[in-house]
């Protein structure tokens, strides 16, 4: 069998353009002249034609012309053409005024010739495409009914690039049936054949019409829907017994871009609805960049989320520590596949152990260090208060204190909104870490010493021990999810936001003087009720709450309040110019004060002395009320 090669399509175009260079000028001066064209026919204009065709090639190729596919022409093709039109004759009758003057040719010859050769060049490329697309469109029509009948939420930029590679894609498994838009003025309108319905509000009505074409599913290509929006829609939806899905964000595109509009399924993040925060990602990269990182409780939920993220920015050797061994391993291994080249070292070690944390932040001298090692189970931590207060305070004391002998440059603590008017263990041992990080910072940024930046967030989307995963667990052994109060509520956020904020905290936080002594505080926008997110765990599974899936109501645990809060009520908030961060101005306290009481409450945890502990944390932290279930549920700050 013998195999002839392809022919080369780019040898072909240019082929093309050369035949279309040749009889543009011939052709210019004729529209010009007319019949007294041929009175001037000779050997001059003969190789002054030859002259324009070879400048015009030229020109072509070094227009890079050649690199676009004539099956997908575009206006950035039709801009290179312009240039290329425009260079060519710019090059030519600039030579030839300087032979010839101009002799014989008309000057409004290089005005037609131009015009000309945009149309002999741009043309056949857009009378192509056309032609393809409708190739590909009739065939769509033929088949539609072979095909999943979509809904698209969203007449903007991805709506018109799903319709357009929907079109061409032959083998496509959607049929579109037309776009709700929250833009009034797009009614009516239409996306490359495909129509405009309705706004958004007339969603419900639409699906009804055109509940006898079919229609399976709605997707969403509109991503900045409110997360409020969002559930609404999947509420109507369900109504009619339609599924939802959604186009991929840039960041979930596969790395050989096969299927750039392989539409994912509707998650939790999507309910959220949280704008996508604006990061200075030069100033995170300055943080960053060439620098010795060491991220505590890197194998945790935050922690190798962090691990991920630094890891993205070049730094120069990163350290990962916990005292979970599989943990740490499968972080270790994952930096590994990510970032083969990276220089890496996974430590066991507890935050607990002075010796082995000062040892281990002298010897490697990290300038960065993230501490997201903590015990955060708030009921886990209740039931064990001693170990929180070891790990969660005193841990975090032992990391500041051997970042400030070794003179680390920055030091990130990592805290949680249950450090606010704490109701627990977990959440008050959290508040007196960041309240010696905060004396320490206020200690040492005068001198030129150790900068302690402290984030505070709430709950992170799906983390280890959160109420995500359990609803999951629940689900997939039939239910009934379990919630603890009707209407207890919670901040969430994605955990690749977090850590993202969590990085520009750090970056504005180490170089910002007005930072100093404050708390960082990330805007986790509404609270979201636990019940409604059980409700909507439930209807992506594409069960009924309720009817097919039960939700019980089993009391709120000990520490567990009814809504966290972000801010203490004596707490100053101050805007930061990024999005997404506000400046908490708590009070600071006095260094030495705290040193000499954690001296004191590390002996009395250490030795066991369960009362006396608790009795000193209640007066370190004055805010902390311990959970009562006699007392009312919400309490109000006086």
């Amino acid at each position: 069998m013998i195999l002839y090669p392809r022919f080369n399509r780019a040898r072909i175009a240019l082929l093309h353009d050369t035949i279309m260079a040749t009889i543009s000028l011939p052709l210019a001066l004729y529209l010009r002249l007319g019949n007294e064209f041929w009175l001037i026919v000779n050997s001059e204009i003969a190789v002054a034609n030859a002259g324009f065709s070879i400048t015009a090639v030229g020109a072509f190729i070094l227009s890079k012309m050649y690199r676009g596919i004539w099956r997908y022409a575009s206006i950035n093709d039709l801009l290179t053409i312009t240039k290329a039109v425009t260079l060519a004759i710019l090059i030519f009758f600039s030579i030839l005024f300087v032979l010839t003057r101009l002799e014989g040719i008309p000057r409004s010859a290089p005005l037609i010739q131009w015009f000309l050769l945009m149309a002999l060049l741009g043309g056949p490329r857009f009378c192509y495409r056309l032609i393809k697309d409708r190739h590909v469109g009739d065939m769509v029509n033929k088949i539609s009914h072979r095909r999943v009948s979509v809904l698209l939420i969203g007449a903007g930029d991805s709506a018109e690039t799903f319709i357009r590679e929907q079109a061409r894609d032959r083998n496509s498994a959607y049929h579109i049936i037309g776009v709700i838009d929250q833009d009034n003025g797009r009614v009516g309108r239409e996306i490359h054949g495909v129509p405009v319905l309705a706004e958004l509000n007339d969603l419900d009505r639409v699906l009804k019409e055109y509940s006898d074409a079919g229609l399976q599913r709605i997707i969403l290509t509109n991503r900045d829907l409110a997360g409020e929006t969002v559930r609404e829609i999947l509420e109507i939806a369900e109504q009619h017994g339609i599924t939802m899905a959604r186009l991929p964000l840039l960041t979930e595109l596969k790395m050989d871009l096969e299927n750039t509009t392989e539409i994912r399924p509707i998650d939790l993040s999507d309910l959220l609805g949280r704008p996508q925060a604006v990061l200075d990602r030069d100033a995170i990269k300055k943080l960053v960049a060439g620098k010795k990182v060491l991220v505590t409780g890197a194998g945790g939920t935050i922690g190798k989320e962090l691990v991920r993220q630094i890891s993205d920015y070049n730094p120069e050797h990163i350290t990962l520590l916990d005292n979970a061994e599989y943990n740490l391993y499968q972080i270790d291994m994952e930096l590994g596949n990510r970032h083969k080249e990276l220089s890496r070292k996974a430590v066991l070690g507890n935050v607990r152990d002075r010796k082995r944390m000062e040892s281990i932040i002298s010897q490697l001298k990290p300038e960065l260090v993230f501490h997201a090692a903590a015990l955060k189970h708030v009921p886990m931590v209740e039931s064990n208060p001693l170990e929180g207060v070891l790990t969660n305070t005193i841990g975090s004391q032992i990391v500041a204190d051997a970042c400030q002998h070794a003179n680390v440059a920055v030091m990130v603590q990592i805290s949680t909104d249950k450090a606010v008017n704490p109701t627990n263990i977990m959440g008050a041992t959290k508040r007196l870490a960041e309240c010696y990080c905060q004396s320490l910072d206020v200690a040492e940024r005068p001198r030129g010493g150790t900068r302690y930046v402290t984030v505070r967030f709430g709950n992170v989307l799906g983390s280890t021990g959160s109420v995500v995963p359990l609803f999951q667990s629940q689900l997939a052994k039939g239910g009934p999810l379990t919630v603890t109060h009707r209407d207890i509520t919670r901040y969430f956020m994605t955990t690749g936001e977090a850590v993202e904020l969590v990085l520009q905290a750090s970056a504005r936080g180490s170089e910002d003087a007005e930072a100093g002594g404050k708390i960082f505080v990330l805007d986790m926008g509404a609270p979201v009720r636990i019940y409604d997110l059980a409700e909507q765990v439930i209807r992506l599974s594409g069960q009924k709450p309720g009817k097919d899936v039960k939700i019980n109501i089993i009391g709120l645990r000990p520490g567990e309040k009814l809504h966290e809060e972000l801010l203490h009520v004596s707490e100053n908030l101050v805007p930061t110019q990024s999005p997404g961060l506000f400046l908490a101005a708590p009070k600071a306290r006095e260094l030495n004060y705290l040193k000499e009481n954690f001296t004191i409450i590390t002996a009395s945890a250490q030795a066991g002395d369960l009362s006396f502990t608790l009795q000193h944390l209640a007066e370190l932290v004055p805010e902390y009320k311990p959970f009562n279930k006699n007392e009312p549920l919400i309490r109000k700050n006086k």
